[in-house]
């Protein structure tokens, strides 16, 4: 279920799923074991009763105030029904159940009228992983969890269910903006969506009151959100908000919900949810708001078994009125909506790395080179020849740390240090390839999606990794000495490499394939040149000197 560079748990009906570990601990442990080897997740507003019937013979006469009947003639066509009164001052609702669809450049959003609830929002400009428009909605979920944008109340809740009944719909002519509304004469409440024709970001307004009085209460997004067909939804989603006063984006996770939902309250630039491409992100301005985390155990459209998704609920005003993002986590889009909602984007520990060379790369393909793929090569190119010099530095160096290891006459950490120059650029670009909306879907020759491994039976980049890999061992002999011991276990190191490389992400295999390909030429140059004879000159002075012949 899992890919070996996910490391993730998943958790099912309240049980833990075995854990994997990340590429990071995978690489780590990998170079521990190197290190050891080289040194040791109705109530329905009653329609007002229809007119009494018009009392027989016999009977009590109508009350005063009651229209009297007109007289049918014999044979004569009886009349048409009458219609229904209109409803009592106050009352507002609809008659029966509706669904109203809003449909701009880049969505498609399926309004419910009972609880004035959104069934489906569909990114159009988006597939999900099987290929089809990407739904943001988990409906599966809305049995146990009702849809998005039903109502959390805070303290006491009105005496009518406004999650259930059936709301009086408006739409604009233009249908950008469409408003829902019920009263029963006491407790009311009235939701309302702008939506612009080609742009991530809406205004949505809810209100509440019970007596004329407002009641605090929150706007829900539960049983999950984002791309349900992914292979752990559970690990790819979280709540979010950000803390103006800290200046820090928290992420929220279900499982800290597991005893009941989890609030916090203060001055938010936006908070939500998010998974790893996308994001919904309500934005409530000045003032402080409240954003609730929940433990929705719900199923998905693709997993019948109810697994541990995040639900987030944000508001907390008798009246909130907020923008709300829903859309890709695209730097360019954020960035339009507001600056600090580029902060979902989480390059990680390596921000300072990963950054720079995601939007090196993203100007490239945008104005250049119109490929990911062929970026990525190119990127990693430059890299390598930027790190060239260190890399005849730490050859020419060799003689100084030979005193420690005189009695092999060996440098353990020669043929590493290329690898070792590389690793922060390796966590870079596997957090660029986990996390940029670009990668996702970008193709690459046979490869169609550089954010996953290659989908072909068989994966091509892997293999030819494994195979340049055994190509520079064979190339650096005087990095792994004379022990024979020592070179087998080295040259088992590659296989290891592949292993752990077969299902990551075809652009991070790409980038270590070209990364091997330019140490080979590298390593071509240094075998024969003067930098190769200088190293080995030094070796053979640093042997003499500990009296070794």
């Amino acid at each position: 279920m899992f890919d070996f560079l996910k490391g993730s748990e998943t958790t099912g009906s309240g049980a833990s799923e075995k854990k994997e570990l990340s590429i990071e601990k995978r690489l780590l442990l990998a170079f521990v074991l190197m290190g050891a080897v080289l040194f040791t997740t109705p109530y329905f507003f009653k329609t007002p009763p229809a007119p009494p019937a018009a009392a027989k013979k016999g009977e009590p006469a109508p009350a005063a105030g009651t229209p009297p009947q007109t007289a049918v003639q014999p044979g004569a066509k009886p009349p048409e029904p009458a219609a229904p009164s209109a409803a009592p001052a106050g009352q507002v609702s609809a008659q029966r159940e509706e669904t109203v669809t809003v449909e701009t450049d880049i969505y498609r959003i399926v309004f419910w009228n009972r609880g004035a609830v959104v069934q489906s929002w569909v990114l159009k400009k988006y597939k999900d992983s099987a290929s089809k428009p990407l739904e943001l909605v988990n409906t599966a979920a809305a049995p146990q969890t009702g849809f998005p944008f039903s109502l959390d109340f805070k303290n006491t809740k009105p005496a009518v269910d406004l999650n259930n009944v059936l709301y009086a719909v408006n739409k604009s002519d233009d249908g950008l903006e469409i408003s829902f509304e019920y009263s029963d004469g006491k407790v009311s409440a009235r939701k309302t969506f702008h939506f612009t024709k080609n742009a991530y970001q809406s205004q949505v307004t809810t209100e509440v009151h019970s007596g004329g009085v407002p009641v605090p209460h929150l706007i829900q997004w539960r049983g999950g959100f984002g791309d349900m067909t992914v292979p752990s939804p559970v690990a790819a989603q979280h709540g979010i908000y950000y803390d103006a006063n800290a200046g820090k984006l928290v992420t929220t996770e279900a499982k800290e919900a597991k005893n009941g939902p989890v609030s916090v309250v203060g001055s938010f630039s936006f908070a939500g949810l998010e998974d790893t491409y996308f994001t919904a992100a309500f934005l409530p301005g000045s003032g402080p708001v409240e954003m609730k985390t929940f433990d929705d155990k719900a199923p998905t459209p693709h997993n019948s078994t109810p697994e541990q998704l995040t639900g987030a609920a944000v508001g907390g005003e008798g009246i909130n009125k907020m923008a709300l993002f829903v859309g890709p986590k695209d730097l360019d889009i954020l960035k339009q909506v507001n600056p600090k909602l580029e902060q979902v984007v989480d390059f990680g520990w390596f921000s300072f790395i990963a950054k720079p060379l995601f939007l090196v790369m993203h100007w490239l393909t945008d104005n250049y080179i119109h490929n990911y793929g062929w970026s990525i090569i190119l990127m990693t190119i430059f890299i390598n020849f930027a790190l060239f010099p260190l890399k005849i530095s730490s050859m020419k160096s060799m003689k100084k740390v030979m005193a420690l290891y005189s009695k092999h006459g060996v440098n353990p950490l020669g043929g590493c240090m290329p690898m070792a120059l590389q690793m922060p650029f390796l966590f870079a670009f596997y957090k660029v390839f986990s996390i940029a909306i670009e990668m996702r879907g970008a193709s690459w020759l046979w490869v169609t999606d550089l954010s996953q491994h290659e989908t072909i039976p068989i994966h091509l980049l892997p293999i030819a990794m494994i195979a340049t890999q055994f190509i520079m061992q064979k190339m650096t002999p005087a990095t792994t000495g004379g022990d024979p011991a020592q070179q087998k276990v080295m040259m088992f190191m590659p296989l290891m490499f592949g292993f752990m490389f077969y299902n990551a992400s075809a652009g991070l295999v790409l980038y270590w394939l070209t990364g091997n390909i330019v140490n080979i030429a590298q390593q071509w140059f240094f075998n024969r040149t003067a930098v190769a004879a200088d190293v080995a000159q030094s070796v053979q002075v640093t042997k003499k000197k500990n009296g070794r012949k």
